[in-house]
């Protein structure tokens, strides 16, 4: 599909190992598959410079891979100073590294429509950790760039094609919520390759 430096094709290949030999056992995924993203994250000297451009208004999410099954998929996030997603959700699980910056995730729970949704918390990510998020361990976040002087760039492995996902962005004041699919902010290379 898309022409990655050999590093991260060895990546792929691995992952792929992972859900072959574990596929829906969600919480080994998460160990296993986790531990393969923390040595791609490692080291820096990987991304295409492509994969890792900012956007001064929104942030980036690039598909580097999906699997032709759709058994997971694999995205660089990249946030310009001071850019935050929306309270969302993603209905698979997902796999998040720190390459590059720092990245917040503020966790949310969830209330009916109607209610304030409540706080659980932040998690501050540094260069080379991975942290996990799934509807069974909780999947409704906030993630901003903690700086607002410079790009970060994180790597998302997801349980999904997560760009052609139906899933939701919430009114933390109200629990309303919004139906949305992402896609990728590289769709008109994605047609050309096809």
């Amino acid at each position: 599909m898309i022409d990655m430096p050999a590093k991260f094709q060895q990546f792929v290949t691995d992952f792929t190992k992972v859900i072959d030999q574990h596929h829906g056992d969600e919480p080994t995924i998460l160990e296993k598959g986790g531990a393969v993203l923390k040595q791609l994250i490692e080291k820096d000297d990987w991304l295409p410079e492509r994969y890792a451009k900012p956007d001064p208004q929104y942030y980036q999410q690039y598909l580097l891979h999906a699997d032709p099954q759709d058994r997971f998929s694999v995205v660089s996030f990249v946030w310009g100073p001071g850019q935050k997603t929306p309270v969302h959700n993603h209905t698979v699980w997902a796999l998040i590294g720190m390459m590059r910056g720092c990245e917040v995730g503020e966790l949310f729970e969830y209330a009916e429509d109607g209610k304030s949704m409540r706080s659980l918390g932040s998690e501050q990510l540094n260069p080379g950790d991975v942290d996990c998020v799934s509807p069974t361990i909780g999947d409704i976040h906030r993630v901003s760039n903690l700086y607002e002087d410079r790009v970060s760039i994180s790597i998302h492995v997801y349980g999904g094609n997560i760009g052609r996902i139906s899933r939701h962005v919430f009114v933390v004041e109200t629990g309303e919520r919004k139906p949305f699919v992402s896609g990728y902010s590289n769709e008109a290379e994605l047609k050309a390759v096809r």
